[in-house]
């Protein structure tokens, strides 16, 4: 089995329970803004693609340098042993973005990160002239930032938060990454009740589903890596078994979908449907005002309207106040609210345990924490 230096990316403000998941698989990390980084082998590169909820994929840095010429860039990338990792006829499609640096032209240096890759492989494989690239796919990335060259090869191909279960969404589906780090974050176990009461495409009640029952987010899709010669199909056949006796079926559950969208409610049924769980999680068609809730010591988890436009601003207050209001009456639960709204608690009734600072996307929001009295 090879060493590999291994990165997992991530939304900024959740790189800690990336970590937290690489550091539960086994491995030792360091951690930076949106990356963590560990080393492992083919298993390690499996594993981590199969299991991290929160992370948006996991990539090998093939290198790392500085260069402020075209001509640095290519020597250095001609340095680098490609042949270890790209087959003879590999497709290796080259990305980039550059920030901040003296190699400002983005196409350019990508046209010379494969000029520099097709040198070497000829010469490694003794070959000469175009390569076919007939064979499997390595998506390759050269990042500069302030003149740091970073060159990369993605190994989980669609982002991380394609579960595979999504078979219809709303208008602003939150990603399953993000739904994922929003159950994490409340330490929420089985033996509680959960809840989210603005359900929408149902994202957030599958994702606890599948922390609830050790299901591996990753079990059922396919990943780029498992089409390259080198991982060999045994690595993803012993994960997918690995995944498959870890998985807790039999776990009961006591999870709860709701909106005042019939036709939400309805699509977060096929979601749950496509995702394995048919019967376990409950969904309602209800409005907030409305609202039953059964049980105590409850975790109520949701992503309410954002309010992006004047009209819906209005909206998203009231909805904000109609869930005050209603969860004075349940006083153990914790209810958990991401927002963008910055007077939140004001029109809540209360004043958050704790905030702490997300990303949904590029909008910035907060998680807004308000813990209940156990009883």
């Amino acid at each position: 089995m090879s060493k590999f230096n291994l990165v997992a990316t991530s939304a900024m403000g959740v790189e800690g329970l990336v970590a937290d998941e690489v550091k539960a698989l086994g491995y030792e990390t360091r951690t930076e803004n949106g990356k963590v980084y560990f080393q492992g082998d083919e298993t390690a590169i499996a594993r981590a693609n199969m299991w991290l909820r929160v992370a948006d994929r996991v990539r090998i840095i093939v290198g790392e340098f500085h260069a402020k010429t075209f001509d640095d860039l290519f020597e250095q990338t001609k340095a680098l042993a490609w042949e270890k990792y790209l087959p003879v006829d590999a497709a290796f499609p080259v990305a980039g973005k550059s920030v901040k640096s003296t190699l400002y032209s983005v196409p350019d240096c990508q046209a010379i990160v494969k000029k520099a890759i097709v040198e070497r492989l000829n010469r490694a494989y003794k070959r000469s002239g175009f390569l076919s690239e007939s064979g499997p796919l390595f998506k390759l990335e050269v990042s500069i930032l302030k003149d740091k060259v970073t060159l990369t090869i993605d190994t989980s191909g669609t982002g991380l938060h394609r579960r595979g279960y999504r078979v219809g969404q709303g208008d602003a589906p939150i990603k399953e990454t993000l739904a994922a780090a929003l159950v994490t974050l409340t330490r929420w176990n089985p033996d509680r009740p959960f809840m989210d009461p603005l359900c929408g495409s149902g994202t957030i009640p599958i994702e606890a589903a599948m922390i609830g029952q050790n299901i591996a987010p990753g079990t059922n899709r396919d990943f780029l890596s498992e089409e390259w010669p080198w991982m060999g199909q045994t690595v993803w056949d012993r994960v997918r078994e690995e995944a498959e006796d870890l998985a807790k079926y039999d776990q009961p559950l006591m999870i709860t979908g709701s909106d005042v969208d019939g036709r939400m409610v309805k699509v977060a049924e096929e979601n749950a449907i496509e995702a394995g769980f048919a019967d376990l999680i409950q969904w309602k068609q209800q409005d907030l005002k409305d609202l039953s809730i059964e049980g105590v010591n409850g975790v109520m988890v949701g992503n309410p309207p954002y309010g992006e436009r004047l009209g819906e601003i209005a909206e998203a207050e009231d909805i904000t106040r109609a869930l005050g209001k209603v969860m004075e009456e349940h006083p153990s639960w914790s209810v958990y609210m991401i927002s963008p709204l910055e007077n939140f608690e004001e029109l809540y009734g209360k004043k958050a345990t704790r905030k702490r600072k997300l990303f949904n996307g590029f909008i910035r929001t907060d998680y807004y924490q308000f813990w209940g009295k156990r009883v």
